[in-house]
């Protein structure tokens, strides 16, 4: 096997006038978790669907474990598993039967087949509806474990390269949590694993590499703590505001330090501080929570959260009136 799964280079895409992928490059390695991160419209599933030889790109090159995947798309699909961003069709099967099936599907022997989905159920705490038959109604089973049974199913079988497309849409916080102890295990025992979503905070402890996208670019790319930033002299203040409330941190002569970034989205203000500073903050956020001007607050360390959303700003947050850190 290649030393690089998936290799992307140059890859351009665009639907009449709008670039949806503007010479995007990434990899993923054997044993690599890839975040693929970006808000809606980043161009995240376009590049997802080039991959798999739903699209053509205009221009770039894919290889899967060494194929040429633009030239010979079914070859590489072959070494392919996807979890894609819409429902898989279950009705008329149980988890237990779907899951089954598909890692027949990938050549898998009966037995070994059914016990990698028995394996599956469990890990994914999803025995209670193991047996339980979808129907065309959308009832048998709830969306959240038909979400979790599509994972198991790109995931029950070993292959070269596991692509996951919002993989945690409509399941409860407690089996997000198992979901993504699989995703490391898939990791660890060797795959590659490109994972698209928007759930940072969860994802960040699973990912090896993360690649950010905003506009169809590459804005960010590198290990989560390359990205947040791992010297540790930095912290995160962040507000919540009343609704309707004003940004303290937006008025001229207020904040009594320096902060060297700040993004608003909604009714939460993250701001970026020395930690030198620390002290200062906490005790003007404390005069800002006894004067009602915020419903709370608190300090902790950067997050690839933080480093997310300064990447990318300018896509539905508001600007800082500081000098933007670029990660």
């Amino acid at each position: 096997m290649s030393d690089v799964i998936l290799e992307i280079e140059g890859l351009t895409r665009r639907f009449g006038s709008v670039l949806a992928n503007d010479a995007i490059s990434l990899r993923v390695r054997p044993g690599e978790v890839v975040g693929l991160l970006g808000h809606n419209g980043a161009g995240k599933t376009t590049l997802v669907s080039q991959v798999v030889g739903l699209l053509r790109p205009d221009s770039g090159s894919i290889r899967v474990v060494g194929v040429d995947a633009v030239a010979h798309p079914a070859t590489a699909r072959r070494c392919v598993a996807l979890q894609a961003q819409a429902q898989a069709p279950l009705d008329g099967l149980t988890p237990l039967e779907a899951i089954e099936i598909a890692g027949r599907l990938r050549g898998m022997s009966r037995a070994a087949a059914r016990e990698a989905a028995e394996r599956m159920v469990d890990d994914l705490d999803i025995r209670d509806w193991a047996n339980r038959r979808a129907t065309p109604d959308g009832g048998g089973i709830s969306g959240g474990v038909r979400r979790l049974t599509a994972f198991a199913m790109a995931a029950v079988a070993p292959v070269p390269l596991i692509i996951l497309d919002e993989p945690t849409n409509d399941v409860d916080a407690a089996r997000r949590r198992r979901l993504w102890n699989t995703v490391r295990r898939l990791g660890d025992e060797g795959a590659g694993v490109l994972l698209v979503t928007h759930n940072v905070a969860e994802a960040e402890h699973v990912m090896d590499e993360t690649v950010v996208l905003d506009h169809g670019k590459v804005v960010a790319a590198g290990s989560p703590s390359q990205l947040r930033g791992a010297e540790g002299e930095e912290l995160r203040l962040e507000f919540s505001l009343p609704l309707d409330g004003e940004d303290p941190s937006g008025t001229l002569g207020e904040p009594p330090v320096r902060f060297a970034r700040r993004v608003r989205t909604g009714r939460r203000v993250l701001l970026t501080l020395a930690a030198s500073d620390a002290a200062s903050a906490v005790a003007w956020a404390t005069a800002l929570r006894a004067a009602d001007r915020i419903e709370g607050y608190t300090l902790s360390p950067i997050t690839l959260e933080d480093a997310y959303l300064a990447a990318t700003a300018g896509a539905g947050t508001e600007p800082s009136d500081e000098e933007p850190v670029h990660v």
